[in-house]
């Protein structure tokens, strides 16, 4: 079964927050690290830390989420965060990425 993610990414502790949704989340986050899109938000305000983010079984659902926490004030999207992750460490931190896939 294909999973979509709504994620959060950040620049620094209690920093800029971008949220966004994939349908694959380590690809996607690589891309936000290597700055892929050097014109995007998450580029401009350095956001490339994974600070967050939840499983959906379908797409519909999953951007229904991102675009309901879009429209949240701030606060409550901290509150979400720190539930999960007190210290905003970067969860990708320890995955394995293959930096030259997407290069190519």
């Amino acid at each position: 079964m294909k999973l979509w993610f709504v994620y959060i990414m950040s620049n620094k502790h209690k920093g800029v927050i971008y949220i966004g949704v994939t349908d694959n989340l380590i690809e996607r986050v690589k891309e936000h690290k290597l700055k892929v899109y050097s014109n995007s938000f998450t580029a401009k305000y350095n956001c490339d830390k994974l600070i967050y983010f939840e499983e959906w079984e379908n797409g519909f659902d999953a951007t229904k989420r991102e675009k309901q926490l879009k429209k949240w004030k701030r606060d409550w999207k901290v509150n979400l965060i720190e539930d999960m992750n007190p210290t905003w460490l970067d969860v990708s931190l320890n995955w394995n990425f293959n930096f030259n896939k997407i290069r190519e």
